[in-house]
């Protein structure tokens, strides 16, 4: 990996899907231009493209940061990615329920809401 805005790139599209990073991509501005940038290449290019997790544990990461934060546009997007990842519904359930215990009742509930519809979203496309 010697580009990182390529190599994020790549992974991007791997982890989030084609359809996402194109709505992304043409949504861009001159004034989102260089803050899309910093994440393809930073979060994506450098950090989901180091050796030390895989992929399924970055996303059990991303997705207890995001309901810890009540972060629920990203973390939704993280349901997604974390099934494109390999984890099981009931493997997304287990870490919304041991984050309830670090990062609160109310927002593991918000999370269980959030992640359901997501989850039975992908199950209708799939359909």
């Amino acid at each position: 990996m010697n580009n990182p805005y390529a190599d994020g790139m790549k992974i991007r599209r791997e982890v989030l899907g084609d359809p996402h990073v194109d709505r992304a991509e043409a949504a861009k501005t001159p004034f989102t231009q260089p803050f899309q940038e910093l994440i393809t290449s930073y979060a994506w290019g450098s950090v989901w493209a180091r050796p030390g997790l895989d992929r399924r544990s970055r996303s059990v990461a991303v997705l207890t940061a995001m309901l810890a934060l009540g972060h629920w546009g990203e973390f939704a997007m993280h349901v997604r990615a974390a099934r494109t990842n390999g984890l099981t519904d009931d493997e997304i359930a287990e870490v919304i329920l041991q984050s309830a215990i670090y990062c609160g009742v109310p927002a593991a509930n918000h999370g269980f809401a959030v992640a359901q519809q997501v989850l039975d979203d992908l199950d209708q496309q799939e359909q």
